[in-house]
């Protein structure tokens, strides 16, 4: 936080909207002497025993006296805090600073006692925890380090606000009070406390708006068509199990239902409680829509309204005020401008957006900015598109188009622990806080695959986002590193999603390939070489292979420990029509199950009817069987098998028969026949499906090009490899020899000069030298006797170097002079020098000892405003600056991930032995990327290091070349309270 200048002045700074444990939101402000009136009503609705916890006796109303000193604050030694939702106050915190003796102080007094009121009606909902929360950093920004705190025993729950909440405390017991005392300091586990709860919050946040008990629709039309009443037919048909009511203030009073569901002429109206509301009405009618949602008590608000931020200037503030609106009542908004959310729980059904079907029940996740591709996506998994067929569903579907509000952060938050989703697919078009996307995608990705497609342009117009300095591939590879699965297409992103969300997660990069083409497994066998993958010599089963032919070398080649995965190329026989691509189906089905510990996938041509038939029954709805990272789908209790496959909206199928239209695949010997869907097989994968009867059936999926299926296997042996590391994270080391306190007064003392600057020659040496970086030092060399005394300082043999900006790291350019052995080859190599590119003032020559030979590499640290800090390696020279080839970490980074760093460039073969070459100390670099991220992670004030040339020998390694840029370090909110983003 930001510090006043002057100590009386409003600090609008502290204003925060937070989501409270239940889902709902509240907004925490000073208290102001302009709240006399809001304090004594809310001190009058607090119970009496609420009253005693706070003031140790019967308090039954405030005095003028009390209201004065409750309400006048200098926000510096008396500071005071509520929590409102629609304007009142719901809770309060004050906190006094105090001296040693207990009394009144002021700095630099440095303890300051604390006390909170609730009202009853609010308490339960994580309130006094959030509002410990900002106190306590408003009382850091105050310089003070402890707060005090005196409770009556009885008063258990807010005892357990404070000894919950994770930071380093004393307790004691004293004259019938107990005494609690605790530093102010975030910890490890207080960060842990404070990042569950926002977890906690912000899921139920987002499942209060997924699994709401009523909807209601604001602007539902008289006549058929329109936005509103497409929304309204869309929830009615997909058998929304909650009650659904239309409203529009143009109904006539005599009407009370429109095809069926009640009408209302305002949400007010409506008799009992309303969850959550879909706006689709013009801007211009949201707000007095928002005040009427807000009075009855709305949960949440989807906004399909337009004519917002990606309008313009006029847009984005009617933006924000929409956002102030709906917080202000504690409503959480997806949109404006969002294409809707779908829920296919079977206790749910619910489809309040634009599509006009409802997708199938399945275990995949989808978020969308954009409602074009949202659209797209929804297609792709409904019905046949994009090349190739097959059918699967989603469990929740977001939109958020302009997210104003609830953003992909939120719903990965929803996801994390849903336990209908299995598979989180996202199209992010723009990242509003990186930082946090990156904490939370590294959680998520841990406990299921996460796959991503973000755009690579600038933000859409209706985007607010944070400025970042880091190249659109930066941000790609630091996302990998936090284990998404990053991919460039749609397709991609629903190539990989179907793929990992019913085959297991490979153990290793070495795939078998088989199948009746030979041509399609050469294709396949150099798709896998190009993606990075082991493949095995292709088997040819011939084009006379009949089904059995391919279930026994399937189950051979799964049996077989020397692969991992297994890859099946099929084209139609000639003459065999659907019933042959069944019979085949059904044999890769039945090998699948006998091992089900290795993903199978399927390249086929596009001819006669395999994928279909692979698509027999399929879904990705909840089955036996095995989801990524071995842990078995699960279906609610009340979900009959057959839901997975039917139409929400439509009717179970009588007892004894099957559906309508559905096709009896044969069975294989000895088991049970599978049964077929309900209706045509048409969506973006062809996959296979079990009959509820038997345990342990997975999908296939297949693809119609070799590409896209080896494509999306890589991207699953890459997650499953990440997945292993992740288990192992390694650790940051600890060094003997790094002088954290010099540094910290070195980089004190430099600051003092000014805001920002960047260091000279000596103390970039200096500072480095406090983290064990020891730099060789360059001699200025202004003229030849200058050049020849350096020399002679440093001891021959020495290099000449010119340093002017256009020469400086351009070896090729010629000036650099190496080896030079005596002074008379110095000053030969001097005149060349000048001769050639100027006068010694452009060139600005130094002398600098000789280094042992070996690869030339470059180490960068930055801290990012938006990402944070970011450590970043590669070799000096085209390779990076032409080539772009670097590789990044997030800092602090870890021993496992400085060795994954060195190996992460293509160009680092030459580190370990290209060509014969010797290889060169990679431990030794390691250490010192370590030693790097160390600085930059304990100075947030070191926000740019480069350290280029970096010369690896085969034993050690020189630094030529340093930099250090020192600056006031940007705030960290993500060591802050929790606050909802503001745009």
């Amino acid at each position: 936080m930001q510090t006043s200048p002057d100590r009386h002045e409003y600090p609008a700074h502290w204003e925060a909207d937070v989501v409270l444990r239940d889902g709902g939101t509240a907004r925490i402000r000073p208290i102001t002497v302009d709240d006399a009136d809001r304090l004594v009503s809310f001190y009058e609705q607090v119970s009496d025993e609420s009253k005693y916890y706070r003031f140790f006796a019967p308090y039954p109303r405030l005095s003028a006296k009390d209201v004065h000193r409750f309400t006048h604050h200098d926000f510096v030694d008396r500071v005071g805090l509520a929590a409102t939702i629609g304007g009142e106050f719901i809770a309060t915190v004050r906190y006094d600073r105090i001296g040693a003796d207990g009394m009144a102080a002021s700095a630099p007094a440095d303890e300051a006692e604390v006390a909170f009121l609730v009202q009853d009606a609010h308490q339960g909902r994580g309130v006094a925890s959030t509002l410990l929360e900002h106190v306590a950093a408003v009382a850091r920004e105050r310089g003070i380090r402890r707060f005090t705190a005196e409770v009556l025993p009885a008063n258990t729950k807010m005892i357990k606000v404070f000894t919950d909440a994770g930071y380093t405390q004393k307790r004691s017991f004293e004259d019938g009070v107990v005494h609690l005392e605790f530093d102010l300091e975030p910890t490890d586990r207080s960060l842990a406390v404070q990042r569950a709860r926002e977890q906690r919050a912000e899921a139920r946040s987002v499942r209060r708006l997924l699994a709401p008990g009523s909807v209601a629709v604001v602007g539902t039309g008289r006549a058929p068509g329109g936005v509103g009443r497409s929304v309204l037919d869309n929830i009615r048909d997909a058998g929304f199990t909650g009650s659904l009511y239309a409203v529009n203030k143009a109904f006539p009073e005599e009407q009370k239902e429109i095809d069926g569901v009640p009408a209302y002429r305002s949400v007010g109206d409506i008799d009992g409680p309303v969850d959550v509301v879909v706006l689709a009405v013009p801007a211009e009618h949201v707000p007095e829509a928002v005040a009427e949602c807000g009075a009855h008590g709305v949960q949440g608000l989807v906004v399909l309204s337009a004519g917002y931020a990606e309008s313009g200037p006029e847009g984005r503030e009617r933006q924000r005020e929409l956002v102030r609106h709906a917080r202000a009542y504690g409503m959480r908004i997806i949109g404006p401008n969002a294409f809707g959310i779908i829920n296919t729980s079977p206790e749910t059904r619910l489809n309040a957006s634009l599509a006009p079907e409802m997708p199938r029940p399945g275990r995949i996740g989808l978020f969308a900015q954009s409602g074009a591709i949202g659209i797209a996506l929804l297609s792709r998994l409904h019905r046949r598109g994009g090349g190739v067929t097959g059918n699967t569903g989603v469990s929740t579907f977001v939109s958020s188009g302009n997210r104003a509000d609830v953003s992909g952060n939120d719903v990965l938050q929803y996801w994390y622990d849903d336990p209908d989703t299995d598979v989180a697919l996202m199209y992010l078009e723009s990242i509003g806080n990186p930082r946090k996307f990156t904490r939370l995608a590294r959680r998520t990705a841990a406990a299921k695959p996460l796959v991503v497609v973000q755009g690579a342009g600038s933000a859409p117009q209706g985007h607010a986002v944070r400025a970042t300095r880091l190249p659109h591939t930066t941000v790609s590879a630091l996302l990998r590193q936090a284990g998404v699965i990053r991919v460039e297409t749609i397709t991609e992103l629903v190539d990989t999603g179907l793929l990992l969300a019913r085959q297991p997660l490979p153990k290793g990069p070495r795939v078998a390939i088989l199948g009746n083409s030979e041509s399609l497994g050469l294709l396949t066998y150099d798709a896998c070489l190009s993606e990075g993958l082991r493949p095995l010599t292709p088997l040819d089963l011939t084009t006379g292979a009949s089904p059995g032919d391919f279930r026994s070398a399937l189950s051979r080649a799964l049996a077989d420990d020397a692969c991992d995965a297994v890859a099946v190329t099929a084209i139609p026989a000639v003459g065999e029509g659907s019933a042959g691509d069944a019979a085949l189906a059904e044999a890769l089905r039945a090998a699948a199950d006998e091992v089900p510990g290795k993903p199978v996938l399927v390249v086929h041509v596009e001819l006669g009817g395999l994928a279909e038939a692979l698509s027999a029954a399929a879904s990705t709805a909840p089955q036996a069987g095995t989801a990524p990272g071995g842990t078995p789908p699960r279906r609610p209790p009340s979900a009959p098998a057959e839901q997975a496959t039917r139409r929400p909206s439509e009717p179970p199928p009588a007892a004894g028969t099957k559906p309508a239209g559905a096709v009896q695949p044969p069975a294989a010997a000895g088991t049970a026949p599978a049964q077929a869907p309900t209706a045509p097989v048409q969506a973006a994968t062809a996959s296979l499906q079990e009959d509820a009867s038997r345990s342990c059936s997975r999908l296939i999926p297949a693809y119609p090009a070799a590409e896209r299926a080896v494509r999306a296997l890589a991207e699953a042996v890459r997650y499953a490899q990440w997945r292993r590391e992740a288990a192992e994270p390694g650790r940051v080391p600890e060094y003997e020899d790094i002088d954290e306190k010099g540094a910290a007064e070195l980089i004190g003392g430099l600051l003092a000069r000014g805001q920002g600057l960047t260091l000279g020659p000596e103390e970039t040496c200096d500072l480095l030298g406090t983290y064990g970086v020891q730099v060789h030092r360059a001699l200025p060399a202004p003229t030849p006797d200058g050049a020849a005394e350096a020399a002679r300082a440093l001891g021959y043999p020495v290099a000449l170097k010119a340093t002017a900006p256009h020469l400086r790291h351009r070896a090729d350019l010629g000036g650099v002079r190496l080896d030079l052995a005596d002074e008379e080859q110095l000053r030969r190599a001097y005149a060349e020098l000048t001769e050639l590119f100027g006068t010694p003032e452009e060139l600005r020559p130094v002398v600098q000892g000789m280094a042992p030979r070996g690869v030339d590499t470059v180490v960068r640290a930055v801290i990012d405003p938006a990402a944070g800090a970011v450590l970043s390696f590669g070799l000096a020279g085209a390779a990076s600056q032409l080539l772009g080839d670097m590789a990044h970490r997030l800092v602090p980074v870890t021993d496992r991930e400085a060795t994954s760093l060195v190996r992460s460039i293509r160009t680092a073969p030459l580190l370990f032995g290209w060509r014969g070459s010797t290889p060169v100390d990679t431990p030794a670099l390691e250490e010192l990327l370590l030693r790097v991220s160390r600085l930059v992670d304990d100075h947030p004030e070191v926000v740019a290091v480069t350290l280029e040339p970096v010369v690896v020998a085969p034993r050690g390694l020189s630094v030529l070349g340093a930099s250090v840029r020192l600056a006031p370090p940007p705030a960290r909110d993500d060591l802050g309270p929790r606050t909802l983003p503001v745009y």
